[in-house]
């Protein structure tokens, strides 16, 4: 039996197609227009951003080199180097110390019967200020003087016994032994009133601590005791306390890198003269001189610890006062200009010197010793030549600059406005004198 074909096995339906495939179309080419506006466009895209970023650097150069900002010119302060002796000087922060300190203590207990100083009062060395009852005292003087007038008589005929018994051992009268036995004694009795005299000698003492004075000449402070008070001897707590106030002392540091200047002019024999302000600088409260050094640095800071004495002949400087000092170690002469003047740069310092075109321009200087207010040039600038010492900030090399105090020139728009307002004002008068038609 034969299998069917698929032709006879489809019977009378139609033949299928095999299927195929979808393809896309190929994609379309740009056009050479379109690639040429492209590039174009591009090309303009890049020349727009070079121009701006030039029109943006230039604006900044002629703004800093230009006139000023915004077209203006910069106005500027200035000074003129000028040749000066400079002085050298140290400025510190110091403490006024006095020469001595000293608190007022009894020596003998006893009541305190008087006071004879008023708070604050200045008192000179050896004055009376205190009283203790002496009473006691005096009693124990006069005690201590009859026991060595009474040992001093045993002395006396001790001495006159010794005196026989020799003249008797020359006799041959007396034995030797009696004549030393007398002689011990009479040094033994020598002995008990050189005893008697030194404790007379501490009674008159004591009778004398009765009486407090002043040790030192200064200014006496607040009493702690009042009269009628018991006081004992060298009790922790003072009747008062003196301090030294003429003259007196300035503690203040200096850097241990001037140490070399201040022992140099110190071997010179050379006074170094030192003053001391008020904690505003405004004022001089007195002058004095340079004392001495420690001797040793202090590693915590880096200083060393001096000392300058003061006459303080006004009183103007008051212990534990906190004062401004100013050492003066030399004077030097040199071409100075205000501390505004200089600045800094990467190549080091520099000033911008003013032309006589109104221009700046930038010189490098070296510095040399400075204080507050000025420093010295020791190369790059000469004596008389004009420095900015304001706005500098705001220039550079090549500016054009207006000095202050200089009247402003008018501009361009200010001319242009005077004339326009004449006009206008002109044009009014003749349109008001203009008759009506």
């Amino acid at each position: 039996m034969e299998s069917p074909t698929p032709e006879s096995s489809s019977g009378d339906s139609p033949a299928v197609p095999p299927a195929h495939p979808v393809s896309s179309p190929p994609p379309r080419q740009p056009s050479r227009r379109r690639l040429w506006l492209g590039s174009l466009l591009a090309l303009l895209l890049l020349a727009a951003l070079a121009a701006g970023a030039w029109y943006l650097i230039h604006r900044k150069d002629r703004a800093a080199g230009g006139p000023g900002f915004g077209g203006a010119t910069v106005t500027v302060g200035h000074a003129a180097a000028r040749e000066t002796e400079l002085p050298v000087t140290i400025d510190a922060l110091g403490t006024v110390t006095p020469l001595a300190t000293i608190t007022l203590k009894a020596q003998v207990g006893g009541v305190l019967t008087e006071v004879l100083f008023t708070e604050g009062q200045t008192v000179a060395k050896n004055q009376l200020l205190a009283r203790i009852d002496p009473r006691p005292y005096e009693q124990a003087l006069m005690q201590a003087r009859g026991t060595r007038q009474r040992d001093e008589a045993q002395l006396e005929a001790a001495r006159v016994t010794l005196a026989r018994y020799r003249t008797l051992l020359g006799q041959d009268s007396i034995a030797r032994q009696e004549v030393d036995t007398q002689a011990a004694l009479v040094r033994q009795l020598e002995g008990t009133v050189t005893t008697d005299q030194a404790a007379e000698a501490a009674a008159r003492l004591n009778l004398d601590y009765t009486r407090i004075t002043a040790p030192v000449a200064g200014r006496i402070g607040l009493r702690a005791v009042d009269p009628g008070n018991t006081i004992t001897a060298n009790a922790t707590t003072g009747i008062a306390v003196i301090t030294q106030m003429n003259p007196i002392d300035v503690q203040f540091s200096v850097p241990q890198d001037r140490v070399p200047d201040i022992q140099a002019q110190l071997a010179r024999g050379e006074p170094l003269p030192v003053t001391a302000f008020d904690r505003t600088r405004a004022a001089t409260l007195d002058t004095g001189t340079f004392s001495t050094l420690d001797n040793v640095v202090d590693t915590t800071t880096g200083t060393v610890k001096a000392k300058a004495r003061f006459g303080n002949a006004q009183t103007t400087l008051f212990p534990s006062q906190f004062v401004n000092v100013q050492l003066l170690l030399r004077k030097l002469r040199a071409v100075v200009v205000p501390v505004t003047a200089v600045r800094t740069g990467p190549n080091g310092d520099y000033v911008y010197v003013i032309n006589e075109d109104r221009t700046v321009s930038m010189r490098a200087v070296k510095r040399g010793e400075a204080n507050a207010e000025v420093v010295a040039i020791t190369s790059g600038l000469r004596a008389g030549e004009n420095v900015v010492t304001e706005g500098g900030d705001r220039i550079k090399d090549g500016a054009v600059v207006q000095l202050q105090g200089d009247r402003p020139a008018a501009g361009p728009r200010g001319a242009a406005s005077g004339p326009r307002g004449a006009r206008g004002e002109g044009g009014g008068e003749r349109r008001r004198q203009r008759p009506p038609q």
